[in-house]
């Protein structure tokens, strides 16, 4: 399939969520996906072994109990700086 392809979809309700149907020539393997969100972008990527194996590992990691350090978000970062 070329990154190009195009197909116009409805997008309708299910309970309170807002779903499309998945066209047969854009269907992946499993049943699980990672959605992300990239401006009015909205990406499916298939959950391969890889990306499974992340998750997995994240969910069994124990909650971060130190505090983090407070930053004033109005504040720019650092700028790189060439040596």
């Amino acid at each position: 399939m070329s990154a190009t392809q195009e197909r116009h979809v409805r997008v309708f309700k299910n309970g309170r969520n807002r779903a499309v149907r998945i066209p047969v020539e854009f269907d992946f393997p499993g049943d699980e996906v990672i959605m992300r969100k990239e401006g009015d972008r909205i990406i499916l990527e298939p959950l391969t072994d890889k990306t499974q194996n992340l998750v997995d590992w994240l969910r069994s990691q124990p909650p971060v109990e130190e505090d983090f350090p407070d930053f004033d978000l109005a504040e720019p970062p650092p700028r790189a700086v060439d040596l």
